[in-house]
C-alpha cells in the first residue's frame, strides 16, 4: 500500500436516508471490507441523515491521524461547505475550507469525494461488464458493438453533478473500448429516456452513477426507460429487480445495472483518496 496507516482512523461519510434502508448499505459494505484488511487502526461509519452523525463520530476516534472520506458523487455545496463546517474545519478568507485541522494530539484530514476520482472510471466499467456477463442473452455482447450510458441526476441541486458524470463518460470514451459512451440525466438534457435514439448500436448498457440504490436508481430510471410504474412496484414488493436484463425496447437490447456505490472496486478509490490526503 505504500504508506503505513496503522496509526490512523478511517471515517467513511455517507449521506444516509430515513426513507430508504438501502442508502447506508454501500457505506457499511466498504467499511467492512476495509476493516477486514487491517490497514487502519479504526474504520468507522458516519452519516448526514443517520446516526452516528457527522460531527459525533470524531469523538469516538482515538488514532493520531483521522482520514474522512465522503462517499459522494460530486464536488459542490454539500462536500465543499456543509460537511467541512460540520467537521469543524476552518473557513478560509475566500470562503473555502481547510482540509487539515489539529485537535489536541490528533490530525484530521478531509479527503475529496470518491465520485470525482479518476480511478472511479474502473468501477463504472467493471459494473458495465459484470451485468452483461451475468446476463449474456442471447449471447455475450461485444463492447465494440455496445453503447455505454452513464446516468446521473443532473444539476438541479448541484452545479457540479453534471460535470462529474460527463467527466467519467469522457474518460471511458477515451479508452475506445465501447462503440460510444454518453452521459444522460434525469432532470437535464440529454434525458435518460433518449438513450434509445442516441445509441447507434443495438446493445445498450446503462450504469446509474449514484452511491446507493434508492428511489432514483431502482424506481425512477426504470420507468423512464419504459417500464410501467405498476410492474416496478410489483417487483419491489416481491423483492425482485425492477429491470429485467436484458430488456428489448424500441429495437434495442438494454442492460441496466445497480448503482455504482456497491461496486467492490470502490474500496480502492477510497484508499486513493486517503493516500492523496496523506501526501498533502
Amino acid at each position: 500500500m505504500g504508506e503505513d496507516f496503522s496509526d490512523s482512523a478511517l471515517v467513511l461519510l455517507g449521506h444516509g436516508s430515513t426513507l430508504n434502508v438501502d442508502s447506508a448499505r454501500p457505506t457499511y459494505q466498504h467499511a467492512d471490507a476495509l476493516r477486514a484488511r487491517n490497514l487502519f487502526a479504526q474504520v468507522e461509519e458516519a452519516f448526514w441523515k443517520l446516526e452516528p452523525g457527522v460531527s459525533a463520530v470524531l469523538r469516538g476516534t482515538f488514532a493520531k491521524r483521522v482520514f474522512v472520506v465522503p462517499l459522494f458523487i460530486s464536488e459542490g455545496y454539500f462536500t465543499e461547505e456543509v460537511l467541512p463546517r460540520e467537521l469543524g474545519f476552518a473557513q478560509r478568507v475566500d470562503g473555502s475550507f481547510e482540509t487539515i485541522r489539529h485537535d489536541g494530539g490528533q490530525t484530521i484530514h478531509y479527503c475529496g469525494p470518491i465520485g470525482t476520482h479518476e480511478s472511479m472510471t474502473g468501477a463504472l466499467v467493471a459494473r458495465a461488464k459484470d451485468i452483461v456477463e451475468r446476463h449474456p442473452f442471447p449471447s455475450l455482447p461485444r463492447t465494440e458493438n455496445t453503447t455505454l450510458f452513464i446516468a446521473g441526476h443532473g444539476a438541479s441541486n448541484n452545479e457540479n453533478s453534471r460535470k462529474a458524470i460527463e467527466d467519467q463518460a469522457e474518460r471511458i470514451r477515451a479508452n475506445g473500448e465501447y462503440a460510444e459512451v454518453q452521459a444522460v440525466f434525469m432532470e437535464e438534457e440529454p434525458r435518460v429516456e433518449a438513450c434509445y435514439e442516441l445509441a447507434k448500436t443495438k446493445n445498450i448498457v446503462m450504469v446509474p452513477f449514484f452511491i446507493s440504490d434508492g428511489l432514483h436508481s431502482y424506481e425512477d430510471i426504470p420507468v423512464m426507460l419504459g417500464e410501467t410504474e405498476k410492474r416496478v412496484h410489483e417487483r419491489l414488493k416481491n423483492g425482485q429487480p425492477t429491470w429485467v436484463n436484458p430488456t428489448e425496447r424500441r429495437g434495442k437490447r438494454l442492460w441496466y445495472t445497480a448503482s455504482i456505490g456497491t461496486e467492490p472496486f470502490i474500496a480502492e478509490v477510497i484508499l486513493e483518496r486517503v493516500r492523496e490526503a496523506a501526501a498533502r
